[in-house]
């Protein structure tokens, strides 16, 4: 190359006082990668006559950015706050629903009680109706027995260490059931009602008798209560109507299945008096 060429001039343009140093330091890093680039290539290329400037980041870039950055955090406060809200609003719902379980839990079991307190009360209103209706009608059977019995000295109840035969089959199965429990409808071997248990006595003397108490009240000869034997059938209530059923066991004594809360018992006819009583032996 004569040294008379042209040497074009390699001085980069004056940059604005604006420019950043970033920018600056990038534009140079280019420039002398471009010069490097062209001090390796042969020889008759063609000298780098003018600069590429690359983005500036400007303040109004740098701007936009920090609000970005701003929203995207906003953005994640919002959901977090949700997410808490949404879990809030769960956690007090399942106590709400946990609350009112218990609550109906409590209501049934008050009126479970409630409805057993009713059902008491109304088994001893019963069971004091009864005993008073027993009451009355004793008292009414003895006022007309009364005139009939007068003059005459009434003879004593026989014993039961004196009974004998089919009426000795019927006390001795009667007693060994003392302490068996009282069920409605109950016909042995453990369990009775009134006429189950008379029943299942008369039938270890081959006799078998109605099942109800209202039908064994009139199974036999009517008797009364001053001339019992032992095997004798007392009954409470009407002739034909009775509501309860024994047998009577000499001694004054009689074996009954009473109720489901003293079970099968002998007790004194004083204990609850019977209404009348009939003879089938």
């Amino acid at each position: 190359m004569s040294h008379t060429a042209h040497i074009p001039s390699h001085r980069k343009p004056r940059q604005r006082a604006s420019k950043s140093a970033l920018r600056a330091g990038v534009a140079g890093g280019f420039l002398s990668t471009i010069a490097v680039a062209g001090a390796a290539g042969p020889a008759q290329a063609e000298p780098v006559t003018q600069t590429i400037e690359m983005p500036t980041i400007t303040d109004g870039l740098s701007t936009a950015v920090a609000a970005s950055a701003q929203a995207t955090q906003q953005v994640a406060l919002d959901l977090e706050t949700r997410a808490n809200e949404d879990a809030a609003a769960e956690k007090a719902a399942k106590t709400a629903k946990k609350a009112h379980a218990e609550a109906v839990r409590e209501a049934e079991a008050k009126k479970k009680a409630e409805a057993a307190a009713k059902a008491k009360a109304k088994a001893e209103a019963e069971e004091r109706a009864e005993r008073a209706s027993r009451t009355a009608e004793r008292t009414t059977l003895s006022a007309s027995s009364g005139s009939s019995d007068s003059g005459s000295s009434a003879s004593a109840p026989s014993s039961s260490s004196n009974v004998s035969g089919s009426a000795a089959s019927i006390v001795a199965f009667a007693k060994a059931q003392v302490g068996d429990a009282y069920v409605s409808g109950g016909t042995g071997p453990n369990a009775w009602d009134c006429s189950g248990l008379v029943q299942a006595a008369y039938r270890t003397a081959g006799i078998d008798l109605p099942r109800v108490s209202q039908s064994q009240s009139t199974a036999g000869t009517q008797v009364s209560l001053d001339n019992l034997q032992p095997g004798d059938i007392l009954y409470w209530g009407g002739a034909g109507s009775a509501y309860h059923v024994a047998i009577y066991v000499g001694g004054g004594e009689f074996v009954g299945a009473q109720n489901s809360s003293t079970g099968t018992v002998q007790r004194s006819l004083d204990y609850d008096r019977p209404t009348g009583a009939v003879r089938v032996l």
